[in-house]
């Protein structure tokens, strides 16, 4: 993944968007990782699997309650 400085970026916004294009372009401020700028493509992809997970993970949690593989709340906390 290719960094830029956020006054590399600035200066050089066209390309960044070029780039962004092709592979995620992190950008850094004072030395330390601050955004990644990414096609539109990619961050629809990557919203798309993030809901597709969430609905996995909601499935099976209603699987989990009509098999009553549940767990009390309060029992587990206190195991921890």
């Amino acid at each position: 993944m290719q960094t830029l400085t956020a006054n590399d970026a600035k200066r050089n916004f066209g390309e960044l968007l070029l780039s962004a294009q092709r592979e995620p372009v992190k950008i850094s401020k004072n030395s330390k990782d601050a955004v990644v700028v990414m096609s539109i493509r990619d961050f629809e992809a990557l919203e798309a699997m993030k809901a597709e997970y969430l609905k996995h993970c909601f499935d099976s949690a209603k699987d989990n309650l009509k098999k009553g593989a549940v767990v009390d709340g309060e029992s587990f906390l206190k195991s921890l």
